[in-house]
């Protein structure tokens, strides 16, 4: 079943936008800068949050300073396709740490993987003794990471036609 998309006004998108930089703002300063007083800010915070809009608050981390500075994505094809196969492969990525991120891709491979390690040494033994031992893996390709351009958070929101008036 699809989820609905929830409907956002344009107060609606910049509350979005300051909680995407700054998760931690007041909501008296989250109120001033989107130019609202503090109730209706409030309310309009817990509607998006209800509505599982905002999905929650965390904490980033500087990966340099926890020595996990290494970034790899692979490429990763599988042996079998079917829904149980499927199943059994995200069910075993979801238990190593290292897997930043795991998206089923439509193309020439079936999943690209994040994997986030100290260095080339803890990659390849993540790659080694996790990764090629998950369900179904056929074969790896892996591409290091050279600098990261744009990691943290979504670009500010892009105003809908009906906030354009």
């Amino acid at each position: 079943m699809a989820e609905q998309t929830a409907a956002i006004d344009g107060f609606d998108r910049k509350i979005l936008d300051v909680l995407a930089v700054e998760g931690r703002i007041s909501v008296t300063e989250l109120a001033r800068r989107i130019g609202l007083s503090k109730s209706p800010t409030q309310a309009r915070l817990k509607r998006l949050e209800d509505r599982g809009v905002i999905r929650g608050y965390r904490a980033l981390y500087d990966p340099i300073r926890l020595d996990r500075d290494h970034v790899a994505f692979v490429e990763v094809k599988l042996t079998d396709t079917r829904e149980a196969a499927l199943a059994a492969f995200n069910a075993a990525v979801m238990k190593i740490v290292e897997i930043e991120q795991c998206h089923l891709i439509a193309g020439a491979f079936d999943y690209l993987l994040k994997v986030r390690t100290a260095g080339m040494t803890g990659y390849r033994a993540v790659l080694a003794e996790k990764i090629s031992t998950l369900p179904h893996v056929a074969n790896t390709s892996t591409y290091v990471a050279m600098q990261a351009v744009k990691e943290e958070g979504l670009a500010p929101m892009a105003p809908s036609a009906a906030d354009v008036i």
